[in-house]
């Protein structure tokens, strides 16, 4: 076993582009190039003890596990002048696995829907003059696979817990789940299976060709219990924000999890959650674990991450002042973290454990054959 196993090993070894879509061997040239001379960088030099280092640039793919980290920081600093001092609550909206197959067909579609139907479902209920009387805010984050990297469609949403109503007043939820999960389950299979009906209708779904298939798939879906998943979060301010950024940023597989690769096989660690949480490990022939991880990977545009309501983008600065207005807190702007211990920690010489790292040329990039992975060539590099 290995302790540097990671993804880009696995696809290295395992990745076979033929059969796949282009933006599937897209990603897959991303992740191989990340890192390495093909993507090109900077060569650092130590002013003290003349050590000389290449760092290669990133890829910056969102599906890319060495390149979100950094981004996941960067996402949580832009977000913290946006949280409200209420309480917040996550929600889970999960398709049945029924729906796997039309998800792979029409992903645009599938994952557009899944965003109206959990959104209509919580304005609907927020709006009601019974609950809360008001319009609701909501931070949606989709994911599409569970921990053995199985497919797993589903939504992580953020929500204040609270709703502005029409006369300018801040209407709290009192409720520990805001709203009672089984009825927001049954509203959001209606929706969703409504607007599906109403896809097929239309010719969005042409690709579900077999006879029958649209009707005894969506009466079997509405015979169905579908899973709404609700809790509170009981913290505030930044530690909000980092919670709702581990999801935005997280993809189907972190290299942490990949525990060996090997020339037929790979290891991973996934938590079961239906063994009380308990950690385990799965072996999967290369070849399935590039297919799993495949099915994750998602169409060129879609956005994966979209905000609702008084915090849709066209109107959050004017709905969120309106907001802290009706709580009585003066707005103001929280000092923004930077990222200078990272910066700073970039320019440690490793040889000598001195900051005195500095960029003396620029690498060029390597351009590699479409789909194979770096070999490591000499770079060369100009000052």
């Amino acid at each position: 076993m290995t302790e540097t196993a990671t993804l880009q090993q696995a696809l290295a070894r395992f990745f076979d582009p033929a059969g796949l879509d282009c933006q599937r061997q897209r990603v897959c040239r991303h992740l191989l190039a990340c890192r390495t001379e093909a993507m090109g960088g900077t060569v650092w030099q130590c002013t003290e003890c003349d050590h000389t280092q290449p760092r290669y640039f990133g890829c910056r793919d969102r599906h890319c596990p060495q390149c979100q980290g950094r981004a996941m920081h960067q996402w949580a600093e832009r977000q913290q002048a946006n949280i409200l001092p209420v309480r917040y609550y996550h929600l889970v909206f999960t398709l049945p696995h029924r729906l796997n197959g039309w998800v792979q067909l029409h992903p645009e579609v599938i994952h557009r829907l899944l965003f109206q139907s959990a959104w209509q479902t919580l304005h609907t209920f927020g709006r009601d003059p019974k609950r809360l009387g008001g319009d609701m805010g909501m931070s949606a984050v989709l994911h599409t696979w569970g921990q053995n990297l199985s497919q797993h469609v589903h939504l992580h949403c953020l929500v204040p817990g609270g709703a502005l109503g029409d006369d300018g007043c801040w209407r709290e939820a009192r409720s520990h789940y805001l709203f009672p999960v089984r009825a927001l389950s049954r509203h959001f299979r209606g929706h969703m299976v409504s607007a599906l009906r109403q896809a097929a209708k239309t010719g969005k779904l042409h690709r579900v060709t077999r006879p029958g298939d649209v009707d005894d798939q969506l009466n079997a879906l509405m015979a169905t219990e579908w899973v709404v998943y609700s809790k509170p979060c009981l913290e505030h301010t930044d530690t909000v924000v980092r919670y709702l950024a581990r999801y935005t940023r997280r993809i189907a597989i972190s290299n942490a999890r990949i525990l060996a690769v090997d020339d037929r096989q790979v290891t991973l660690r996934y938590k079961d959650y239906r063994d009380r949480d308990r950690h385990k490990r799965l072996v999967l022939a290369g070849e399935e674990f590039v297919r799993r991880f495949l099915l994750h990977v998602l169409p060129k545009g879609l956005m994966r991450v979209r905000h609702y309501g008084f915090l849709a983008n066209r109107c959050r600065r004017r709905r969120l002042a309106q907001i802290r207005q009706a709580l009585a807190i003066v707005e103001t702007r929280p000092a923004i973290e930077t990222t200078t211990d990272d910066t700073e920690a970039r320019d440690i010489c490793p040889h000598c454990r001195q900051p005195t790292l500095r960029v003396i040329g620029r690498l060029m990039p390597q351009r590699l054959a479409r789909g194979q992975p770096c070999n490591h060539k000499a770079h060369r590099y100009r000052t």
